[in-house]
């Protein structure tokens, strides 16, 4: 799939306004569906296109360097729809019947409210915070524990949610991820599902592979593509600036050692995170899925982040000063990765604990049980 220039034209046009009005602007959520972004792993029977992570990965990531927002919304309606795939037939129906070209939120991560068993389902009530694009969302998937103590997945219309105006962060401002609220809505079976069915991926016959990875295989790298396409366009920012006479000087600031130093740096790092993300995403497609790949992928794409954050903190320190207008755009996409870096499924710390657990643990067993034969 090829992103429409259009699309691409009207995130950025619409960037700036974004940032400021906490949103997307509606010509920009309508020219992305029409991409296809929320079809991309829709199942082909609903006319998805069961599509790969590497795809979404470069999606994103141009969507990205046009508004890193924009992008992250993107990004999260087309994961939200290989979620959307673990429902029970009858409940794909309903959400994808009429068309493929659903967009779809999600408030799984905490799980919160409560699912009270009911004749033929379930009744929901909760509130949810930081919920991505939710005010333009047809749907939106709930995470909630039952009386049972299972926690399911629960997909609600959009006409249940209400929308509260909370989202005021430093950067991702355009994303809208506000507060959800759902008060006694009754939800069917068929539109509902175990949690631990989407942290393990589906396991019907025949499904392709983007519905059966578990969420944690991919979910990290997809999440780093739009701050990979925010890090490529503020190198581009910075590198207008060094290019260019300076004032009064009339010799552009590439003459300076610091200033070529930092291309030279920066550039370098951008294609190394992509080179990591790329390489993450393509064994997300095809390799066997183990306990390795899994904490591998959440590694790279933990230091992948940390790399673009590195890139657009040396891009801002390096810059002159009228790159570093509160409302200019270098500011914007280095408030914009730094957001998407710290989101809590890549923070490096409790990654590279899994990492180290699956990478020595069993290293680690075998020293003890040879030292204890020893003894």
């Amino acid at each position: 799939m090829s992103l429409a220039t259009t699309a691409l034209v009207t995130a950025a046009a619409h960037a700036q306004e974004a940032d400021s009005g906490r949103r997307l602007a509606p010509e920009v959520v309508a020219e992305l569906t029409a991409t296809g972004l929320a079809r991309h792993f829709v199942p082909r029977r609903w006319g998805g296109r069961e599509g790969t992570f590497t795809d979404l990965l470069h999606e994103a990531a141009a969507v990205g360097e046009a508004c890193t927002s924009a992008a992250w919304v993107a990004m999260l309606w087309a994961v939200h729809g290989r979620y959307a795939a673990l429902l029970p037939e009858e409940g794909q129906q309903r959400v994808w019947g009429a068309s493929p070209d659903v967009r779809i939120s999600a408030a799984l991560m905490p799980p919160a409210g409560r699912a009270e068993p009911a004749p033929d389902g379930w009744r929901l009530t909760g509130t949810w915070g930081c919920v991505s694009g939710v005010d333009s969302a047809e749907w939106m998937l709930a995470a909630a524990p039952g009386d049972d103590g299972e926690t399911r997945v629960f997909a609600v219309p959009g006409a249940c949610v209400d929308v509260l105006d909370t989202w005021d962060a430093t950067g991702l401002r355009g994303t809208g991820s506000h507060t959800a609220v759902v008060q006694d809505a009754f939800v069917p079976h068929e539109l509902t599902f175990p949690f631990a069915e989407l942290m393990r991926g589906g396991s019907a016959p025949g499904l392709p592979r983007c519905h059966t990875a578990p969420a944690q295989l991919a979910g990290g790298l997809l999440f780093c593509a739009p701050a990979l396409g925010a890090a490529r366009r503020a190198l581009a920012v910075w590198s207008g600036w060094a290019a260019a006479k300076a004032p009064g000087s009339g010799r552009p600031p590439h003459d300076s050692a610091a200033v070529r130093e930092t291309l030279a740096v920066t550039s370098a790092h951008i294609d190394a995170a992509g080179l990591l993300l790329e390489r993450a995403a393509r064994r997300a497609d095809s390799d066997p899925v183990t306990p390795a790949l899994v904490t591998g992928n959440q590694r790279d794409a933990a230091v992948a982040v940390g790399l673009l954050a590195d890139v657009v903190d040396r891009l801002f320190r390096t810059g002159g000063s009228q790159l570093r207008a509160g409302s200019g755009e270098l500011t914007r996409l280095w408030r914009d990765v730094h957001t998407v870096a710290s989101h809590g499924v890549l923070r490096l710390e409790p990654v590279a604990a899994a990492y180290a657990s699956t990478a020595l643990g069993g290293a680690t067993e075998e020293r003890a049980s040879t030292a204890s034969r020893s003894a």
